[in-house]
């Protein structure tokens, strides 16, 4: 088999179980690949090495006692670090729980282990989950394993920069607004975002309040290869009876018996507010052309309400938002926002600045209730014309991001202009639609390049079936240039 640091999970569970590989091989070489580029990359926050070396050895005497074993037996993974994972600290980047450690694990996180999955510790975040940028006051900031100059994403961007870096076959993250698919999408690896309601959020910090907001806000996979994401996600999905937004009315399909061929492709290339970089624009033509002739029927389309996605993501958070972000950044006890910038200017912040700005945005908007009615309307009118145009065999190719990875602080600065380039992502949480972030190989500075293949929900068995069909024409993850990092 392929060496253990570029296997996928479903691999590595097989070698375990059938004696050709241990557990704690397989753990200990993840370990050291941490090691070597962590440094760099400052993606894992807190380790629990030798509790995990401990578990790979017990699980190796399982197979030794031909005991039956889990789907994912013996194979190590990490997770952001906003999920509880016992005895890890549960901060979400945010000063004011530097002293909270997790009790007990969260749901996803109680199902991966219960699945026989190793956990290695937690990753580096955005604070409170909500930015592009994986940086916080807690941690500090967190690099592109392709570039250390860039952002690996957020907010689960320390997931994202362990699995593009090859140092774990899985992580798990979160995503309210593309903060798996951007990390996935920038580090050049498969994220999926299922659809609202499969995948409970119980466990983490921030949690939404209302059904709705939880259906937006999903739990998924990021993976540096496709065969891994139904598995994981069989495991993740189903209602706990805990999260209000999980839908005992989704079921997951097997993507296996998807004939992709068969498939309605709709190929929007440009929401029309921001464009996509050639590079970009030139890989998402040629997986529209790859699926035509495979004999799938490919409509290449505009749709001018995507002009308007981030007021619509903007309108349709807002309504269902039940606790003031100045309150979530406080732990509880609303912070001044105002004053938090100020020390920001200061250079002794004890929040981020982007923090702060959504704070005051926030206070903002939540005076004009007819802004958020207007534009939650047209979510609403937009997702019916999608489902119409996609049904139950159709798929959506949609770009990533206006451009590969950016510079550090440069999504700040695109944020001041209003040109929020995650509006890409960030509408199709609001839709609730299922989406897999597909790498598509590297640009000529060796950034990854990629696209979002999306579907309406509870048709998440479609975009995992064309996720498997794109790694075997593209060729999926492409490792990062060994003199990057260690």
């Amino acid at each position: 088999m392929i060496p253990p640091r570029r296997a996928s999970a479903t691999e590595l569970a097989r070698a375990i179980r059938e004696g050709e590989l241990t557990s704690r091989n397989v753990v200990e070489a993840h370990i050291q690949e941490i090691e070597r580029v962590n440094p760099d990359l400052n993606a894992l926050v807190a380790d629990r090495f030798e509790p995990a070396r401990l578990e790979a050895d017990a699980a190796d005497q399982a197979v030794a006692e031909g005991q039956d074993l889990p789907p994912f037996h013996g194979v190590p993974f990490t997770v952001k670090e906003a999920f509880a994972l016992e005895g890890m600290p549960n901060t979400s980047g945010c000063v004011t729980r530097k002293h909270i450690v997790a009790e007990k694990d969260a749901t996803a996180v109680a199902r991966l282990r219960s699945a026989g999955a190793i956990p290695l510790g937690v990753s580096n975040l955005s604070e409170l989950c909500m930015w592009m940028e994986s940086y916080n006051e807690v941690y500090g900031r967190t690099s592109n394993p392709y570039d250390l100059t860039r952002i690996p994403g957020g907010s689960s961007g320390g997931e994202g920069a362990l699995v593009g870096a090859g140092a774990i076959p899985f992580g798990l993250g979160s995503d309210i607004g593309g903060s798996i698919r951007m990390p996935a999408f920038f580090n050049g690896v498969f994220g999926h975002k299922p659809s609202g309601g499969l995948v409970p959020g119980t466990g983490q910090y921030p949690f939404p309040g209302t059904p709705v907001s939880c259906r937006f806000l999903t739990t998924g996979p990021l993976c540096r290869r496709a065969e891994d994401l139904y598995p994981l996600l069989k495991v993740l999905a189903g209602p706990d009876h805990q999260d209000p937004g999980c839908l005992d009315t989704l079921t997951l399909r097997d993507p296996s018996e998807v004939d992709v061929g068969s498939l309605q492709v709709l190929n929007i290339p440009t929401n029309g507010y921001s464009a996509p970089s050639r590079a970009l624009a030139g890989a998402q033509t040629r997986v529209a052309n790859h699926l035509r002739r495979l004999g799938a029927q490919v409509v290449t389309e505009k749709l001018p309400i995507l002009r308007e996605s981030f007021l619509i993501w903007s309108a349709a958070m807002s309504q269902e938002n039940t606790e003031s972000w100045a309150t979530k950044m406080g732990n509880g006890a609303p912070i001044n926002p105002v004053k938090e910038l100020a020390k920001w200017a200061r250079r002794k912040p004890d929040h981020t600045a982007i923090a702060s700005l959504l704070a005051i945005a926030e206070s903002a908007t939540s005076r004009s209730p007819s802004f958020q009615r207007h534009f939650a309307d047209k979510g609403r009118v937009l997702r019916d014309q999608l489902i119409d145009a996609l049904g139950d065999h159709g798929v959506l190719l949609y770009p990533s991001f206006t451009r590969t990875a950016p510079k550090h602080r440069w999504p700040l600065v695109r944020q001041l202009l209003m040109q929020p380039d995650y509006q890409y992502t960030a509408i199709l949480n609001i839709l609730e639609f299922a989406v897999t972030q597909v790498p598509l190989g590297l640009d000529r500075y060796g950034l990854p390049l990629g696209v979002q293949v999306a579907a309406a929900p509870g048709n998440d068995h479609l975009t995992l079936a064309v996720a498997l069909e794109l790694q075997a024409a593209f060729g999926g993850w492409h490792p990062p240039a060994s003199s990057q990092l260690g």
